[in-house]
């Protein structure tokens, strides 16, 4: 299968550069994905696609301000590091310039508060780094950090709490989980009075799930692993769900792979955490996921290659070129699609 597929004209001028001032103002493209039908509506009418016993599947994933901007010890010079998943020997990061960073290289932030050592040199400008600190991570990054936002946002964001879900608990990730970005306190709360149940999964997102695929044939793409939890409550909720024929709706391709991850053969599901790199293209066979609320993402990118496999290529290549010719706004502080 050739990434060219996935391929379609996306002007700039549609790159969403700011959030809306209400979340729920956006606007909903649905897309029937037996048939192809596409619909216009805007994010608070998403209600009105949700029926009573449908169980609305949430990544409380929490955005790290992991993005940190320090100086090599020995000469001075400028370097940015964007922390993204730990590991038992230190945390994986994105270095700039990542060729001034070799083994043992020592940078320091906010002089000394954090010191990070390269221990091994990945590809891709990535290192791994052992963090030296007194005190929380957790502190020390909201002292010194910035919120990562992707390079395709060019624009300050004001409001850091933007780029993040108003359920964020879980700190953990290098880019929020943006189809939960639309929703409110209260339409979560309008949702659960029309008796749809609201779950709760975790998994940390890493950039590699953002990155455009590098390779001309699809299946030789490879993931980055990223964490993920189920709580026992989130398993038997999901099978109930399962068992009483309603529907599992998934917010986001973050929920959509942990889901798709923890689901057996059945579609049932059992409390676990864990590391997963799926990766979901057409001929895939989705085992738990009846329904996804999403965003609208890159070109040639494992997101597009993942709700093509929900809905069918055709019927999303020809639902990116409607919303293109619409005007929808793409990307992070985008507008949402309702696939079903």
């Amino acid at each position: 299968m050739d990434v060219n597929e996935f391929d379609f004209n996306l002007p700039e001028s549609l790159i969403a550069q700011t959030p809306l001032q209400d979340r729920t103002a956006s606007r909903l493209l649905t897309l029937n994905k037996h048939t192809g039908e596409i619909k216009h509506t805007n994010f608070k009418s998403i209600i009105d696609y949700l029926n009573t016993g449908d169980t609305l599947v949430l990544n409380d994933t929490k955005v790290m301000p992991a993005r940190l901007f320090g100086v090599k010890e020995d000469t001075g010079a400028k370097i940015e590091m964007l922390m993204l998943t730990e590991h038992d020997n230190g945390w994986e990061v994105l270095i700039k310039p990542a060729k001034r960073v070799t083994i043992g290289t020592r940078i320091s932030f906010g002089e000394g508060k954090i010191v990070a050592i390269c221990v091994e040199e990945l590809d891709q400008g990535g290192r791994i780094m052992q963090l030296n600190y007194e005190g929380i991570l957790q502190e020390r990054l909201e002292e010194l950090g910035l919120m990562p936002l992707p390079p395709y946002i060019k624009e300050t964001l004001e409001d850091q709490s933007r780029y993040q879900t108003v359920y964020a608990r879980a700190t953990g990730s290098a880019a929020a989980p943006t189809a939960g970005l639309h929703f409110t306190e209260s339409l979560l709360e309008d949702i659960k009075a029309k008796g749809i149940n609201i779950a709760y999964i975790t998994l940390h997102v890493g950039l590699g799930t953002f990155r455009p695929v590098s390779v001309d044939d699809v299946e030789s793409h490879k993931m980055h692993s990223e964490y993920y939890e189920m709580s026992e409550e989130t398993a038997k909720l999901l099978n109930d769900t399962r068992d009483s024929g309603n529907r599992i709706i998934t917010v986001g391709t973050t929920s959509t792979r942990t889901l798709e991850t923890i689901a057996d053969d059945s579609g049932h599901f059992t409390a676990q955490s864990g590391w997963t790199d799926i990766f979901i293209y057409p001929g895939y066979s989705f085992k738990a996921v009846d329904a996804m609320i999403t965003n609208f993402h890159l070109p040639k990118s494992t997101l597009v290659m993942l709700v093509s496999s929900l809905a069918t290529k055709e019927f999303i290549m020809n639902a990116y070129n409607e919303a293109v010719n619409e005007k929808y706004r793409f990307f992070s502080f985008g507008d949402a699609m309702f696939i079903y």
